[in-house]
């Protein structure tokens, strides 16, 4: 079997735009960062080029059968499981979510970047940095004023 250009271009292409959640991510110091999520997204692009390799080799083949959308079932499950994995419960806390969260989407990054999908690959990047860093900024101000509120009404009954 050859390797074809376009193959070369959709593992680079898993690498920058899974690393480019991972920068994100490294900026906010959390453990699964740009080598994680590069790796995560490099990986499901191969596993998704090696079942549609796989699926050209043996279509049409008398008694073969096979189901490429097995292997991408297959990376879900295994993201699931690293995910699992991430998060931890702290008495009234839990934390690891959205580092889940993330590998699960440098996940099905791979898998369309795999099939050919790469204008979706590079929107799905780009909302995912909303949500990573801008969402977060909201999130923040949106705590803070609930803590403020919180603390007025803790003073007003004590």
């Amino acid at each position: 079997m050859e390797i074809v250009q376009g193959e070369v271009i959709k593992l680079v292409l898993a690498v920058i735009l899974g690393g480019l959640i991972g920068l994100e991510r490294e900026y906010r110091r959390k453990p699964a960062g740009l080598k994680t999520y590069s790796l995560v997204a490099l990986g499901a692009t191969l596993f998704t080029l090696i079942g549609a390799s796989l699926f050209s080799q043996y279509q049409g083949v008398e008694g073969v059968s096979y189901d490429p959308s097995r292997i991408i079932a297959s990376i879900v499950a295994g993201i699931g499981f690293i995910g699992g994995g991430l998060i931890i419960r702290r008495q009234f806390t839990v934390e690891g979510l959205t580092t889940a969260a993330g590998l699960w989407i440098a996940a099905a990054l791979g898998v369309a970047i795999g099939v050919g999908l790469y204008f979706l690959s590079i929107v799905a990047t780009i909302l995912s940095l909303f949500i990573l860093h801008f969402l977060r900024s909201i999130e923040d101000s949106f705590l803070r004023k609930k803590h403020s509120i919180d603390k007025r009404d803790e003073k007003q009954y004590h």
